[in-house]
């Protein structure tokens, strides 16, 4: 009986490698290892555990020993502006600039524009009626402010301009925005 020896063309013809066997970076490490050092910041571990699961990501082989380090931690913390991905269907491109819209165009038209694009848009789509809303809901909490401060309130409307953007890039991505300290009077 004749054995056949494997050559290069049948090693890479062979997938019965699963993607977590696969031997990791110093690249891959490192996302982990922070990961590990925020959780032990936060106080979900202590200094032994700390230790100990950072030499296993320190002497890890494949990203399946890698994975196992973290699995047990709550997913990675966002910014503070409670930024999150769409768990909902994925937006679709126009999805995501009606969305961004919905923000950009709250700089000139405060809370018309977005409460527009609420009520037109937002029937088709959630991830619009979402990203909308929250627009809406932060230029009603500016005006609310600028009302009982007597106008100098209005003061906060430059630092509106930069969020604004900033949430328009992150519904463009589609990724949700959540504006920090603000009232949500439109769900």
């Amino acid at each position: 009986m004749l054995r056949r020896h494997r050559g290069a063309d049948d090693e890479a013809m062979d997938s019965s490698y699963a993607v977590g066997d696969l031997r990791v970076s110093d690249a891959e490490r490192e996302p982990v290892i922070e990961r590990l050092q925020d959780a032990y910041a936060e106080g979900r571990l202590d200094h032994e555990e700390f230790d100990l699961r950072m030499h296993l990501a320190m002497t890890a082989k494949t990203r399946n020993d890698l994975a196992a380090l973290t699995r047990d931690l709550t997913p990675e913390p966002r910014l503070a502006c409670k930024t999150a991905a769409w768990d909902g269907d994925p937006p679709t491109g126009e999805d995501r600039m009606l969305a961004s819209a919905a923000h950009a165009i709250a700089v000139p038209t405060l809370f018309v524009g977005p409460l527009v694009l609420m009520l037109l848009s937002g029937k088709r789509s959630e991830y619009v009626r979402r990203q909308a809303a929250e627009a809406v809901n932060f230029q009603l909490t500016l005006l609310l402010v600028t009302i009982v401060t007597f106008g100098i309130g209005g003061v906060v409307y430059a630092v509106a301009w930069v969020l604004s953007a900033i949430a328009a890039v992150y519904a463009l991505s589609g990724s949700i925005f959540r504006y920090p300290w603000i009232l949500r009077l439109v769900k």
